[in-house]
């Protein structure tokens, strides 16, 4: 898939270097590599993308736009825009620095270090553990990953993460009682679902005393593909469930859960409620021996 963008002066508002950096990361190049594609040394590559170049040739501009996928166009601007359309999506951390006052490599994802845990590095010897007077480094402003295979997982998740919708699933064929709720992707593949239904707290004390509920929500399970797991998929099926409920005037809903499963739900505001009976399982241990 190529990129088409144009090469104008500074009075077009155009970034060269904006736009080659935004190439980079899209096809995962640092300068190195695409001086070693384009033929175009890596200072000169450097000095253009941080604006120190002056007036590149434009060859020496399109070998690089070519090399990282890229197309050069020069035209005329549309008529009903009047000015060139860069299609590229900027580089996220295009203004952040390192304490040299330089900008991290484009293609690769870099975040900001607030705490230990957001350093691998740190994390990996739990640093986290120690007060901050103890850490045996400071913390760098920022922290990214080589590892490429790590950066396309890390890609998609947060693709799947802004694409995924949580909705709830209203029709004839469900029960009036039956709260069901999915995760979709945009082609509509479902990577989560939840489902819960509503109860009359009657059904279990017999007969009804003040401060009993009408209605109580009951959640039967909530299940997301082993491969969009940990992405807040989970927690997003259950918010939903909870804002809708709530609309619906029930304020309680119940469940059980063992593992991570309680994690979830203390997450979403649950409690442990001790009076609450634990689940029960039947398990065949085969025929015992006479």
């Amino acid at each position: 898939m190529t990129e088409a963008t144009e090469h104008t002066d500074e009075s077009s508002g155009v970034d060269l270097g904006s736009a080659l950096r935004a190439l980079r990361r899209r096809a995962d190049l640092s300068q190195r590599q695409l001086a070693e594609r384009s033929g175009v040394p890596q200072p000169t590559l450097a000095r253009i993308e941080s604006g120190r170049a002056g007036n590149p040739r434009l060859r020496t501009v399109e070998r690089l736009v070519r090399a990282a996928g890229g197309q050069l166009t020069i035209g005329i601007p549309a008529p009903t825009s009047g000015t060139a359309t860069l299609t590229l999506t900027p580089v996220p951390h295009d203004d952040m620095r390192d304490q040299g006052g330089r900008r991290y490599p484009a293609h690769l994802d870099v975040w900001p270090v607030h705490e230990p845990r957001d350093w691998p590095g740190a994390w990996w010897a739990e640093w986290y553990r120690l007060p901050p007077e103890r850490y045996p480094l400071p913390l760098p402003p920022a922290a990214y990953e080589l590892n490429r295979r790590y950066r396309d997982n890390r890609r998609w998740a947060a693709e799947a993460q802004r694409t995924a919708q949580v909705r709830r699933v209203i029709g004839s064929d469900l029960p009036a009682t039956c709260w069901r709720y999915v995760a979709e992707l945009p082609d509509g593949a479902l990577v989560g679902e939840l489902r819960a239904h509503e109860r009359s707290p009657f059904l279990e004390f017999g007969e009804w005393h003040p401060g009993l509920p009408e209605r109580e929500m009951v959640l039967d399970g909530v299940l997301v593909d082993a491969r969009y797991r940990r992405l807040g998929l989970a927690r997003r099926l259950v918010t939903a469930l909870l804002t809708d409920m709530r609309e619906a005037g029930i304020v309680d809903a119940v469940a059980i859960a063992e593992g991570f499963g309680t994690e979830l739900l203390l997450a979403c505001g649950f409690e442990i409620e001790a009076r609450r009976p634990f689940a029960l399982r039947l398990q065949e241990t085969g025929k015992r021996g006479s």
